[in-house]
């Protein structure tokens, strides 16, 4: 008889939506870092990387083998993301390790978003085989050293850096599932949020065009749906 699908105590319990990014997303990328204060970046990277150090970061991201999941917020700004970088095995194509780095916007924090980063990134690496997921940090870096404890991981510290090493579970057809439905909820998520900008960028139009009294536009007490 199947055993039911283990869960975490620790889980987050309200759902954020995360979106997978591409290549096509490297500016969001680089504007979401630049945007990083310093220390934060100091955090992020283990130094205070200049702007030319974060852009080819960037450039550099295998998005083939990588995997890049984002946070947008109502008007598609990415205010959150994370690089889980599958480390491959040097006698075979296989990955049995990933590095997780994440970083969140100043005034974005607060809101388990790199809790929720850490959750799925862990979730898509246990689907891809991965058996270990792997955080260097400065050991200063108290936030992310707590979501790595709190997820179970096993944390070691050496001087100014520390490590932390969590054991996942071989995938299951529950856990597939509900990777695919994370990422259609997301999906989902992001065109509504697009859709309502768009919207909202045709009523600032119009808005515009019956207060100059522009032929064809709508009269200045008219609603405009």
């Amino acid at each position: 008889m199947a055993q039911p699908e283990p869960t975490s105590p620790h889980r987050t319990t309200h759902w954020v939506p995360i979106r997978s990014l591409a290549p096509r997303h490297r500016d969001r990328i680089v504007r979401h870092l630049l945007e990083l204060p310093e220390h934060d970046r100091y955090l992020r990277f283990g130094y205070v990387a200049s702007d030319e150090q974060v852009i080819r970061y960037v450039q550099q991201i295998d998005f083939e083998h990588d995997e890049v999941l984002g946070i947008f917020n109502r008007r598609l700004r990415l205010v959150a993301m994370a690089h889980l970088a599958h480390l491959r095995d040097a006698d075979s194509a296989s990955t049995s390790c990933a590095e997780f780095g994440v970083s969140v916007a100043a005034h974005a924090r607060g809101r388990g978003y790199g809790r929720r980063l850490f959750e799925l990134a862990a979730l898509h690496a246990r689907n891809r085989g991965v058996q270990t997921l792997l955080i260097h940090a400065l050991s200063e870096n108290a936030p992310m050293l707590r979501i790595a404890r709190h997820a179970g991981a096993q944390v070691v510290r050496d001087g100014g850096e520390s490590q932390a090493l969590l054991r996942l579970p071989a995938d299951t057809l529950a856990s597939q599932v509900e990777q695919i439905v994370e990422s259609g909820a997301a999906e989902w998520d992001y065109r509504f949020k697009r859709h309502a900008q768009r919207m909202a960028r045709l009523k600032e139009v119009l808005s515009a065009l019956a207060q100059t009294g522009h032929p064809g536009a709508p009269a200045a007490d008219e609603p405009l749906a």
